[in-house]
């Protein structure tokens, strides 16, 4: 059974003195104490060295950057690349997140690239895909994602993609107070792991873990996550609070598959 995955996407919010705070206040409700699920929270690029200098060594709460970059170093100004991240205590990159494709013009060549150095480099990349509120309509959802997964993961082996973690997020759920119904949910996840099977092999699908990224809160993340397919929550808003990423986290903790 794949371990369920609660991972903060913070966004350009909390900089380095609220990050600190929040590890104060976190710290004190004795989140994920005994391990069961994996968590982790992306600051933005700012705070990252806030949040692995205020975690406690026994908190079971992992730090993810929001973005990298491919290349080692050089001269791209405003980007971090994976030594960097890692030297700061970085285990996650979020990669391909619907902001950075709509809002930057992140094509998937582009993010494949990124998807394959860390791999290589051994960070861990949570892949977001996901259909905009159009293609949902139209109903080229399916075959929207199908592309973005197909070339984001172009050139990859079945054993480079085994540590990989997918998000998919119905992005007109984003920050509108939509949700996708558990329902659709676990349809659009279990399309993802078929697709995973064609690509590579149903034992890889298996083993990756596919986060749902719309809008998941404490409300309503036990009825999404005790469905079949769904791995975890790529969430943004409601982890941004102590209280609500950690009630999350416990949420997790009690669903049984």
């Amino acid at each position: 059974m794949r371990k369920l995955f609660i991972a903060g996407n913070w966004k350009m919010n909390m900089g380095p003195k609220e990050t600190s705070n929040f590890f104060k206040e976190i710290t004190q409700l004795n989140v994920n104490s005994a391990g069961k699920v994996d968590a982790a929270v992306c600051p933005p690029h700012i705070s990252l060295l806030a949040a692995s200098g205020n975690k406690p060594k026994n908190l079971n709460v992992s730090i993810g950057s929001q973005n990298v970059y491919y290349e080692e170093n050089g001269a791209f100004t405003g980007e971090v690349s994976i030594s960097m991240l890692k030297e700061v205590g970085c285990e996650y990159a979020i990669v391909g997140h619907s902001e950075r494709r709509q809002l930057f013009g992140e094509s998937d060549a582009f993010i494949n690239r990124k998807v394959i150095k860390c791999l290589a480099e051994k960070l861990t990349p949570i892949l977001c895909v996901g259909e905009l509120l159009d293609e949902r309509k139209s109903g080229t959802h399916f075959d929207v994602v199908k592309l973005q997964i197909s070339d984001d993961l172009k050139g990859l082996t079945a054993a480079q993609v085994s540590n990989l973690v997918i998000a998919y997020e119905p992005v007109w759920a984003i920050g509108t107070g939509e949700t996708a119904s558990p329902e659709q949910a676990q349809e659009m996840h279990a399309f993802i792991r078929k697709e995973l099977v064609g690509l590579f092999n149903n034992d890889v699908a298996k083993k990756i873990r596919i986060l749902y990224g719309g809008s998941m809160k404490p409300s309503n993340a036990q009825e999404l996550l005790k469905n079949e397919d769904v791995d975890g929550g790529l969430i943004g808003g409601a982890s941004l609070k102590p209280d609500s990423f950690a009630e999350l986290v416990n949420i997790a903790e009690g669903v049984v598959k």
